[in-house]
């Protein structure tokens, strides 16, 4: 991506470092938020739960689908026009969405905001790397990198809120007013210089191929609840997926995961992703529906993860710019893990007990965050840079859509219940052991300069 390359010597643009954090958290908090306003958009609008589900899957299915062929068009592309762009209509389908008389302009505006969102998943590394000279980098990943699961994370807890309070549209309104100073700062601060690529058509060939073959993998998962043997449709995802790889933007993605070395790291930010995810839709179900906790109590034991991770995550970024990116990564995952398994073992605990555990896996999800995206920045050419950074964000969107598919589908087919609910997060486990073992692989990356 050119217009925001910071060579040695000139000064760090941390303006825009803040801009990137600000995307993360905004994009971020989309993906939780709206989850929580379903069952009132359906008796709202008058549909049925499985048709308001599609003002989820709208929005995320855009984004999966699109960060992989979006990081291609942008590699080579400015920055100004591009962030500019992509919050004013982050901005503006949000506001749609608020508006939406029926369930079709709600999905269409929901389409719209994840195309947009697509965009700004692609942008935050990308911004955060390259506005600052490469020692500085572990720094500035942390930022988005922390702020962004922050967003997803304390979305349920800000849409209740909103939603005893305000009604359902408002979850949509919430990230107006920071897509606005996002927009402001950026429009003050981006490089005026570079030109705008136009997107090729072969884009929506890629969309539609890795569209496909996610829909299918949703689709086999939600069945399965019912049916187990339904995990075999995900098997029709495949020709999809191996068609798009085969593509001159699946090969693209392939030398670039290769040439860096960074097949590990991406599977280990899906794993994690996932397991957060799965994790956030376990307690809140396991606590309110079988222990009968409230949603306000809910929310203040789910909140001692985000706050966690916000304390932890500048930590991890100075330290891993002092240590080593890989390192500080890998014990972030473990101690996640050990968190993950403390809550395992004491979930049937008071909201307390929950809270402290899952503090100790907000810690860990902190240290690991900034030093994953420096790691995966550091291993990567400048002007493939849009391109790593979309695979990362994909891996991340990815985890973050199937984790609580994943979960439901361990919770239903153990028998729900607190059995489903140990059953789903010794899953989240297993995918915190996993990311720390592929994390732990590889050899130190220097940092990639001109």
């Amino acid at each position: 991506m050119e217009g925001a390359e910071t060579p040695s010597g000139q000064r760090n643009r941390w303006e825009m470092v803040a801009v990137a954090g600000i995307l993360a958290f905004v994009a971020m908090v989309d993906m939780g938020i709206v989850t929580l306003a379903l069952p009132d958009i359906g008796s709202s609008l008058q549909v049925a739960p499985q048709a308001a589900q599609w003002a989820v899957l709208g929005y995320q299915l855009a984004v999966v689908a699109l960060l992989l062929p979006v990081g291609r068009w942008m590699d080579g592309s400015a920055v100004r026009p591009v962030v500019l762009g992509a919050t004013a209509a982050f901005a503006g389908f949000s506001a749609l969405s608020a508006a939406a008389p029926g369930l079709g302009w709600l999905v269409a505006a929901r389409v719209g905001q994840g195309v947009a969102g697509a965009v700004l998943f692609v942008l935050m590394p990308v911004l955060a790397a390259q506005s600052v000279r490469p020692e500085l980098r572990g720094r500035a990943m942390s930022v988005p990198a922390t702020l962004g699961p922050l967003g997803a994370v304390l979305g349920p807890v800000v849409g209740g809120v909103l939603l005893d309070w305000w009604g359902w549209r408002t979850v949509f309104l919430v990230k107006v007013p920071f897509c606005i100073l996002g927009f402001v700062v950026a429009w003050k601060a981006a490089p005026r210089r570079g030109e705008l690529r136009r997107p090729s058509v072969s884009v929506i060939a890629d969309c539609a191929l890795i569209a496909t073959a996610v829909v299918v993998v949703l689709l086999a998962l939600t069945f399965a609840v019912e049916a187990p043997l339904a995990l075999l449709l995900g098997l029709l995802a495949v020709p999809a997926f191996v068609r798009w790889l085969g593509r001159e933007s699946g090969q693209r993605v392939r030398a670039t995961l290769t040439d860096s070395r960074t097949w590990g790291v991406n599977g280990a930010v899906l794993a994690l992703a996932a397991a957060l995810a799965g994790v956030q839709y376990l307690v809140a179900l396991h606590l309110q529906h079988d222990t009968g906790v409230s949603a306000t109590a809910t929310g203040l034991a789910m909140l001692a993860l985000p706050v966690a991770m916000g304390l932890a995550g500048p930590l991890g970024g100075r330290l891993a710019d002092r240590f080593g990116h890989r390192r500080i990564a890998t014990v972030g995952a473990a101690v996640t893990a050990i968190g993950l398994l403390l809550l395992t073992a004491g979930q049937t605990g008071a909201p307390p007990d929950i809270a402290w555990r899952m503090a100790i896996a907000g810690i860990g999800m902190g240290l690991y965050g900034g030093p994953t995206q420096a790691l995966v920045m550091a291993s990567t050419p400048p002007h493939r840079m849009a391109t790593a950074g979309s695979v990362t964000q994909t891996a991340r969107s990815l985890g973050f859509t199937l984790g609580p598919a994943l979960a439901t589908t361990a919770w239903g087919v153990a028998g729900g219940g607190t059995v489903g609910t140990t059953t789903g997060l010794a899953m989240a486990v297993i995918a915190a052991v996993l990311a720390t073992a592929l994390l732990s692989r590889g050899r130190p990356l220097a940092l990639v300069t001109r």
